[in-house]
């Protein structure tokens, strides 16, 4: 049996934030405002693994209203969620994410973000895949002041 998932994911901008995705620091003037880390990348993934096992989603396991997640690293709540995903007996086939923002550039982090990402999936980096856009200035994303992703996944059991 195979299923796909989709993960979605926005988070404001605000100085003084880290601006992370899959874990990967980029260097930038604001970072993702959230009850977590706010790494965006990170939340997308992990809805689009529980979407594809049927698990639930990301809100349902780690909610936002929980001081628990309060500043949670999201590389380890994917790792639980993965974890989750795999004892249900699936195995990740492939990833494909889009990370939308206006700054900082994502593609000289690509590499650094699909190794994060294989390592945390127990993949090889050909799985994987991330791609950078921007907005053109539309939208809050486009005017510097959100971040958005989407990820995509192909489960195998």
């Amino acid at each position: 049996m195979i299923r796909t998932g989709l993960g979605y994911d926005i988070h404001r901008l605000k100085k003084g934030r880290r601006f992370l995705l899959a874990g990967v620091e980029l260097p930038a003037q604001k970072g993702e405002l959230g009850h977590s880390d706010g790494d965006v990348l990170a939340h997308a993934i992990s809805d689009a693994l529980l979407g594809a096992s049927a698990l639930g989603d990301i809100g349902e396991m780690f909610p936002p209203n929980d001081p628990a997640w309060k500043d949670a690293d999201s590389m380890k709540l994917l790792d639980t969620v993965f974890a989750r995903v795999k004892n249900e007996g699936w195995r990740l086939v492939n990833l494909d994410c889009v990370i939308i923002c206006e700054t900082p550039k994502v593609i000289p982090y690509r590499e650094a973000i699909r190794i994060s990402l294989a390592k945390a999936l127990e993949v090889t980096t050909d799985r994987i895949f991330v791609k950078g856009k921007t907005k053109e200035g539309l939208g809050a994303v486009g005017q510097g002041k959100a971040v958005e992703a989407w990820a995509i996944c192909l489960l195998e059991k």
